[in-house]
């Protein structure tokens, strides 16, 4: 997911996505240590959607959102 889609978010949005996200690793995780994962590039893409979401969360909290208008 690109860092433009969350921002474009509200932050509770941005939440509930990154619960799916947190959600979907765990699963990938579970699938990786049973040797049934089939796309281990997944698992790397989803640490950095966590990261992104929780940086778009930070901006939330901080205001960034608001004061940049949404740019």
């Amino acid at each position: 997911m690109k860092v433009s889609e969350l921002r474009e978010m509200s932050a509770d949005e941005v939440s509930s996505r990154l619960e799916e996200f947190h959600e979907e690793f765990f699963n990938l995780r579970f699938q990786h240590v049973s040797g049934q994962l089939t796309s281990p590039i997944r698992l790397r893409e989803l640490r950095r959607d966590i990261a992104k979401a929780h940086t778009v969360l930070k901006e939330h909290e901080l205001g960034f959102r608001t004061l940049a208008g949404g740019a």
